[in-house]
């Protein structure tokens, strides 16, 4: 019994895990400019939603200082991130999340 239990608490939670928040905002909380600021700079940049999928998951996959949307006294005083470790299905899940949190088509009045 005791087995099961815990295989059923094992199942949930690996079914309420959240890939943003336990992969991406676990580090990104720790510096200076919030989240945010990067889905603004690679709007900008990108302007579309597969545009700005497509620039952030080449980046994340292999990251590189000719790349960054950053400003470069970001990078001299953080240095550029390291490759993700994320398949190709959890990227693509924290992407979406990041997207719908952050976009600003259909939100503004």
């Amino acid at each position: 019994m005791a087995r099961l239990i815990i295989l059923v608490f094992l199942l949930l939670s690996s079914l309420s895990a959240d890939v943003y928040k336990d992969n991406c905002l676990k580090c990104h909380n720790k510096l200076p400019v919030s989240i945010d600021k990067y889905f603004y700079r690679y709007l900008l940049k990108y302007s579309s939603e597969r545009r700005v999928k497509e620039a952030m998951t080449d980046y994340l996959k292999k990251p590189n200082k000719d790349e960054t949307i950053m400003p470069e006294a970001f990078i001299k005083r953080f240095g550029i991130k390291k490759k993700t470790k994320l398949d190709d299905e959890k990227l693509k899940e924290a992407l979406d999340r990041y997207w719908e949190k952050y976009k600003i088509f259909g939100k503004l009045q």
